[in-house]
């Protein structure tokens, strides 16, 4: 997600930062800043915009800091704009802060300093702990962050400067990555490795609930409650342009691993904290507006559509009211059924999407609340939609997508089991179940990754044919929908997904002896007839590879390969089952020789019609 650098030692900081930040721009960014420790006082420069315009500023100044802190940020709160770039600074001016990640409560923590006289310049979350900071300071900046991130809630990586301590950078982590470098005489720190790898391959790696004081003659490490904690040096053998893609050969493949963090990151503070609710504070519909629904539209394209498809049938199953959706470049062609009792969501990663967008203005002009769900603050979907919910899956580089289309689908279950609590259509056991297994999901999620291995055998298998099939009914046929799509459109191998209930009706003539068929069969209660299915294609000559959860390991012996999933409601199931579905895509199009992040024909936002 967003860059961090931050510089201590006896040469210039500005120097190191703005190259450092360089290293970091393949991660996304809006806006960009430093914060230096100058005379005696903090100055900051700061811009919405490109790193090129925050260099033309300080082309212009003579700042000869040697300590000093950069950041490139990814919008979340508040759009992208010269105020809500990062660093932030206090009212007394002593502390200036960068920060990634997320702070759940700074709402209640930012109504109780205001109470007490603060006075905030942003919109963001992030400036509310810059105030913590200047609160709970007595003489020790160390202490004054262990008091403050003992205070919030969410996810963090912060570094911290102040002119009371000129020779001092001060982080912390949780959730969010921070890596500390070691040099001779001079130490630095960064969201990401290759914004240090050209001045040392020594590195501290911090992990969740540790921090950090870096001076110029060492690093301390301890926890956040001030145990100090022994690191081994980690020696970093990657390349540059592999460090760039956290030691992955392909943006594809990292992004397809970042997916657990992707979907704590899109969860947080959307379930209460008894964890019997869903939140979606975003979303200004009363439940008597709720109650009066006569029904909801979806549209979307490409991969976002298939995300609908996915929402649409959790939606009609649990709030019990009908859904309608439609491909974007569809939507306005039709005289759609979208108004003032009829409410249109949208889906598109960008927020640019031409034909989603397009199709967002004809439902406000037909008077429809229209509720966008993407993952680019003050992208136009954010800005035009009445309601803005946003999948927080960091900047997605490769053309395919993946972890954006997992936070649609995380997104999509929370909007369902919200209109369903809202209506009174789910029962309390049922919602309490799909609350506990969405918040399971990151851990399921990293132990699908456990599984590449398995993948990458059956992949190679695949990479030999020109032609795949997918079967499965139910979400698992929406499922197949976005596994035959990452397969074309990476490895350019024919692909097609089908109702396994429709093999007769055509699809059958196209199963020839060895040819590839992935069958997705997570929906336990359609187990027997997907298996019925099966035994179809295999008496063709069809090789069956099966995806399936634990619970399901009788399907095992109709099949030539079988790939279990963790256990999970079946419902959720897609966001688990979609992982290895990706991982077969990626390594077929490696087996093929394709470029794997720039697919050919393709872009990664669509935005003409």
């Amino acid at each position: 997600m967003c860059g961090i650098v931050g510089y201590v030692g006896p040469n210039k900081a500005v120097p190191f930062i703005m190259e450092g930040l360089a290293k970091l721009e393949y991660r996304g960014y809006d806006s960009a800043g430093v914060a230096v420790l100058e005379n005696g006082s903090i100055e900051i420069r700061k811009t919405e915009g490109r790193l090129k315009k925050l260099a033309d500023i300080l082309e212009h100044e003579t700042l000869g800091a040697t300590t000093g802190i950069g950041h490139t940020r990814w919008a979340t709160h508040g759009r992208p704009s010269n105020r809500n770039a990062h660093p932030h600074s206090d009212c007394t001016g002593n502390f200036a802060l960068v920060h990634n990640g997320i702070i759940e409560n700074f709402t209640s923590i930012k109504e109780g300093l205001l109470e007490r006289g603060h006075k905030f310049t942003s919109e963001t979350d992030t400036e509310v702990v810059v105030h913590l900071i200047e609160e709970f300071y007595k003489g020790d900046l160390v202490r004054a962050v262990q008091d403050t991130v003992a205070e919030v809630r969410g996810s963090y990586a912060l570094v911290v400067v102040s002119c009371l301590h000129p020779d001092m950078i001060v982080c912390a982590r949780k959730d969010s990555p921070l890596v500390i470098g070691l040099g001779e005489g001079e130490n630095y720190v960064a969201s990401d490795i290759p914004a240090v790898l050209r001045h040392t391959r020594r590195t501290y790696v911090l992990e969740d609930g540790e921090m950090a004081v870096l001076r110029s003659g060492g690093v301390d490490v301890m926890t956040t409650t001030g145990r100090p904690v022994s690191k081994n040096v980690f020696n970093v053998t990657w390349d540059p342009v592999q460090a760039e893609r956290g030691g992955y050969p392909h943006f594809m493949l990292t992004e397809i691993h970042e997916q657990p963090r992707a979907i704590r990151d899109t969860l947080r503070g959307r379930i209460s904290e008894d964890r019997t609710r869903v939140v979606l504070d975003e979303v200004h519909l009363t439940r008597d507006e709720l109650a009066g629904l006569r029904g909801l539209a979806i549209t979307a394209c490409g991969t976002a559509y298939h995300a609908g498809m996915v929402t649409k049938y959790l939606i009609e199953r649990l709030a019990r009211i009908p859904v309608e959706i439609d491909v974007a470049s569809e939507f306005r062609y039709k005289d759609p059924l979208v108004g003032p009792d009829w409410p249109l969501v949208v889906i598109s990663q960008s927020g640019e999407t031409a034909d989603t967008l397009a199709s967002l203005r004809e439902g406000k002009r037909r008077g429809a609340h229209v509720i966008g769900i993407t993952n680019v603050v003050g992208s136009s979907v954010a800005r035009e939609a009445s309601d803005v919910v946003y999948t927080w899956a960091g900047p997605e580089i490769a053309v395919a997508s993946t972890k954006a289309y997992v936070t649609q689908l995380v997104v999509g279950s929370l909007l369902a089991i919200w209109i369903a609590q809202a209506k009174g259509t789910i029962s309390q056991d049922l919602a309490h179940e799909l609350i506990s297994e969405l918040n399971e999901l990151p851990e399921k999620a990293q132990r699908v990754l456990e599984m590449e291995d398995e993948v990458k055998a059956v992949a190679k298998f695949v990479a030999e044919w020109d032609d795949a099939f997918f079967i499965g009914r139910g979400l698992d046929f929406m499922l197949c929908l976005e596994g035959q799509l990452k397969l074309k459109e990476i490895s350019y191998i024919h692909a097609e997904g089908y109702p396994a209930g429709e093999l007769k009706h055509g699809t059958l003539a196209l199963i020839t002896e060895g040819v590839p068929v992935i069958a997705l069969a997570t929906q336990l209660d359609l187990l027997d007839k997907t298996i019925s299915n099966i035994t179809e294609v295999k008496a063709r000559g069809g090789h069956v590879t099966g995806v399936t959860m634990e619970n399901g390991r009788e399907l095992e012996k109709h099949l030539d390969h079988i790939l279990c999933l963790p256990r999970t409601h079946q419902y959720l199931a897609p966001v688990l089952a979609v992982i290895p579905l990706q991982l077969l895509s990626y390594y077929a199009a490696i087996e093929r020789g394709a470029d794997v992040d720039k697919p050919r024909n393709l872009a990664k936002s669509v935005t003409v019609e």
